[in-house]
């Protein structure tokens, strides 16, 4: 069911008890952030709407916060079935045709195709009915997210940039800080549309003119995000979703067009003259604080918006949150492009939630010959944004990817020796484990080999115990038959991790456990997402995995400690993000006034140990 505003979905949403409506006061500093959070934690899940937050205007949180609004919103009943579409629409593209009269069969095909492209018109439209008398962002309900934020941020724009060299537009989602009430940040990383056409204008010594939508069809959202080549239209890749094309209208102040249904509009410029402003820290989708840095300042000289607009944001931070459904549904989508311009023998793709959806990949292949894995892993890594993964495991056709029990058993079968390889790229901006900024190591793990019995594993747990008493030491993953062992610790050396290790490996105390994972004790080792969220996010490969020999043979192991305070990692460390005493405090007092169920405990309370300092910034 195509939705053409945020509107039309809230009303689907009542109408299947899907969201929940609050009347009583919450404030979008936090307060919305704190609710939020519960929900998708440890609740139902649902969409929120909050009615009365201080403004004229209704606020939206987690639109795509399940799988099942997440197919709603896309029109599907399994995201699977657009990779299929796409399969299918290159297959009779690209099928051999007998004659010159065959070729008018696929004219069907081509008119389908332009019927995807966006319209444009230069009449008024729902995005501009009312015209704001004066700039004032205060007036929107835009959510401070978390304590450290450095401020309120604007977190699903749809940036629209224009290539002033070509004149092809570029719709990207930069996070937007609001500075004042009539400028934000710009929070476009280096490796982005906008933050090459920043770089155009400034050569050429012209102002960018900016236009950014918020809200309206909520599948264009999700577009913005999407991976997508300069090249190809994000509202072409709206319209394909849609099987039909995005009405777009021209901005009242320049010559940018945006979605007529958008709830609101925030046309403006950037000065390329002008120094960059400092933005940030925001509590990020990595579960960290992104620290501050410096970005280009927007400066909106008009809002427009709908008589009903509805304010529409999303709250990123410790996973599980919004985002894991449309990563998921990115994941989906794009699988059958990475095949079709990759590698047929790619069968599979899994970029679990838990490691920001790039941090870790695991490839299902068909195996046809030796040192295939690695030539898949060489393949993805030079590909677009696989470009920033960092772990990378590839796994045979009888394994389920997306199985955790599946794939810890292939990982356990790995000849620690041959099926581990090492290499370095590039890494994600927001990547804070890496030695250098936007660098880091890669690790590909080749877990196609097929073993027809279990890999004998003993851990004598009681003299372990003894030889390392200050080792926190899971075994759950032992006792499942997995060749993995958990230890918490507090790391005070570069190496420590390693020295332990080998220890280990020489007391013959532990027997055919391949990879020993190490991380700050205050960690919950029996919480499977808070283990791969750590995992993930804290390694630079290149220095903190390595493979360790002792008396009792060989194991990689991996030191997913914090670096606070380490001499040997020289940059910022970032704090967990968690909310705040007393925010959490007003929320508990007030849950059972907000009508949306029994009470819920703050996520928080179990990440509180994770804090390390002060502030955003966990160095001491």
């Amino acid at each position: 069911m195509p939705f053409s505003s945020i509107q039309g979905l809230i009303n689907e949403l009542k109408y299947r008890n899907d969201i929940h409506v609050i009347s009583e006061f919450v404030s979008p500093e936090l307060e919305s952030t704190e609710i939020n959070d519960r929900i998708i934690k440890n609740g139902d899940g649902k969409a929120i709407l909050f009615n009365n937050n201080g403004t004229e205007f209704p606020l939206l949180l987690n639109m795509y916060g399940s799988e099942e609004r997440m197919n709603l919103i896309l029109g599907t009943q399994n995201m699977d079935e657009i990779g299929e579409r796409i399969k299918n629409m290159m297959a009779e593209a690209t099928k051999p045709s007998s004659s010159f009269f065959s070729q008018f069969s696929k004219l069907p095909m081509l008119k389908e195709i332009a019927s995807w492209m966006p319209t444009r018109s230069k009449r008024k439209a729902l995005c501009q009915q009312l015209i704001m008398q004066q700039v004032d962002l205060s007036s929107i309900p835009i959510p401070k997210c978390w304590p450290h934020d450095g401020g309120k941020f604007i977190t699903l724009p749809m940036v629209h940039t224009i290539n002033p060299e070509t004149g092809v537009g570029n719709v990207g989602m930069y996070r937007m800080q609001v500075l004042d009430n009539q400028t934000t940040g710009m929070h476009w990383h280096l490796h982005k549309d906008g933050a090459r056409h920043y770089e155009m204008y400034k050569k050429r010594g012209e102002q960018m003119p900016v236009s950014v939508a918020i809200g309206g069809d909520p599948v264009l959202a999700y577009c913005a995000s999407a991976p997508l080549p300069e090249a190809i239209d994000e509202y072409m890749l709206a319209g394909f979703l849609r099987q039909n094309n995005v009405r777009l209208v021209k901005c009242l102040t320049n010559d940018i067009y945006v979605p007529a249904d958008a709830d609101f509009i925030l046309e403006g410029y950037i000065d390329t003259s002008e120094d960059f402003v400092m933005e940030g820290p925001f509590g990020d989708h990595t579960g960290y604080y992104s620290l501050a840095d410096l970005y280009p300042k927007f400066h909106i000289t008009m809002i427009t918006h709908r008589v009903d607009a509805v304010y529409p944001a999303t709250i990123v931070g410790v996973p599980p949150q919004e985002d894991r459904w449309m990563g998921k549904a990115t994941e989906r989508i794009f699988l059958s492009p990475i095949q079709m311009t990759i590698s047929p023998d790619i069968l599979d793709l899994n970029l679990p939630y838990q490691g920001g959806f790039h941090n870790i990949s695991i490839v299902k292949i068909n195996q046809q010959y030796p040192g295939q894995a690695n030539s898949t892993m060489n393949a993805l890594w030079g590909a677009g944004q696989m470009m920033f993964n960092k772990i990378m495991i590839i796994v045979s056709e009888n394994v389920d990817p997306h199985n955790a029990d599946e794939v810890l058993k292939a990982i356990s079968n790995i000849d620690i020796e041959n099926d581990i390889l090492f290499t370095k790229g590039p890494a994600d901006v927001l990547d804070h484990s890496g030695r250098k900024f936007a660098k880091s190591g890669k690790i590909g793990i080749d877990a196609t080999k097929n073993s027809s019995s279990d890999v004998e594993i003993s851990v004598d747990i009681e003299d372990l115990k003894l030889m390392f008493p200050d080792l926190k030491i899971n075994t759950s993953y032992v006792e499942n038959k997995h060749s993995i062992l958990l230890f918490g610790m507090d790391e005070k050396e570069s190496d420590q991790v390693f020295k332990i290790s080998k220890k280990i490996l020489d007391s013959g105390f532990v027997k055919g456990v391949k990879i020993f994972l190490f991380f700050d004790k205050s960690l919950n080792l029996n919480n499977f997402d808070y283990v791969l969220w750590q995992v993930s996010g804290n390694i630079d490969p290149a220095f903190d995995c390595q493979i360790i020999e002792g008396k009792n043979g060989k194991s990689l192991c991996v030191d997913a400690c914090s670096k606070t305070d380490r001499k040997d990692f020289t940059r910022n460390w970032p704090n967990v993000i968690v909310m705040d005493d007393e925010t959490i405090k007003e929320i508990d007092q007030k849950w059972l006034s907000y009508n949306i169920g029994s009470f819920l405990e703050s996520p928080s309370h179990e990440l509180k140990e994770m804090v390390k300092n002060e502030g955003a910034v966990a160095n001491s």
